[in-house]
């Protein structure tokens, strides 16, 4: 999809850009493959904001997305390329020949009337999804599962998409989009191509308002409130932090302090992003 600019009449309208959506063949969702999405501005079960600076936006529906692509055997027609507010992808919609419908993650390259497959026997094509083991060295792939037959956990935002380096025992390393070269076991399931739309972070806001349409708060900085609401508040005029470095409204390091715990699954990291 291109871009559109708009003349400068206001302030906002003179940098905004926004999507052309030509590759967009339907406007509804599926009626059978949506649920209801409640907002939770940021706040965990217990009512506590956990995830600062959200809230408001617009109302959504949540399209159940197919990211296991374990329905082996049985081809599927592209029905319709759809948006989808809840992600950066657009998603194509699939009608098996048994009857069931269901939404897919859309490559660069799938159209409307396309065939699309999964399983260890489908075609080398944008769609088809299988093993990792049946996917030639070199091929680009999208949704790439982390663990057998728990769905496409990697590689699912716009433009995104991994590369097979080699097949070296039971995994195969990717190179991710981020750089970082991980080792995947040859039986999980990934889908072949890059996913589409790919201007999608080329858009630019142009106002305020796009930012709160999608639910994102304005971010105050610490150093203009007051002492009793942050650390680096308080001070005549424009001050420094005037302590050791930057810390959090909770007392806590920041700016480079590492707070992650290391997971069971960074024993696969061949080379980090960084």
């Amino acid at each position: 999809m291109g871009l559109k600019k708009f003349k400068p009449v206001t302030p906002g309208r003179r940098f905004m850009t926004v999507q052309t959506f030509e590759a967009i063949t339907r406007q509804e969702p599926e009626a059978q493959l949506v649920v209801a999405l409640r907002k939770r501005g940021g706040r965990n079960a217990q009512g506590k904001v956990t995830a600062h600076h959200r809230g408001g936006g617009s109302k959504r529906l949540y399209r159940m997305v197919d990211f296991k692509r374990d329905k082996d055997g049985v081809a599927a027609k592209v029905a319709a390329i759809e948006y989808d507010p809840n992600r950066s992808a657009n998603l194509a919609l699939l009608y098996y020949q048994d009857g069931e419908k269901r939404y897919i993650l859309a490559p660069v390259g799938l159209a409307v009337g396309d065939t699309v497959r999964s399983g260890p026997d489908a075609e080398i094509r944008p769609g088809s999804a299988m093993p990792l083991r049946n996917i030639p060295v070199g091929t680009m792939v999208h949704n790439v599962e982390l663990f057998p037959k728990r769905g496409g956990q990697m590689v699912r935002a716009a433009g995104a998409a991994a590369q097979i380096m080699a097949k070296e025992g039971a995994h195969a390393p990717l190179r991710l989009p981020s750089g970082e070269v991980r080792l995947v076991s040859l039986e999980c399931r990934a889908t072949i191509g890059q996913v589409a739309n790919l201007d999608w972070d080329s858009v630019t806001g142009g106002k305020a308002g796009r930012t709160r349409w999608r639910g994102r708060k304005p971010t105050v900085r610490g150093v203009a409130m007051d002492p009793s609401s942050h650390p680096h508040g308080g001070g005549e005029g424009r001050s420094p932090i005037g302590m050791p470095g930057p810390v959090s409204p909770w007392g806590k390091p920041t700016l480079g302090y590492k707070t992650r715990k290391p997971k069971r699954s960074d024993k696969f990291i061949v080379k980090r992003r960084k």
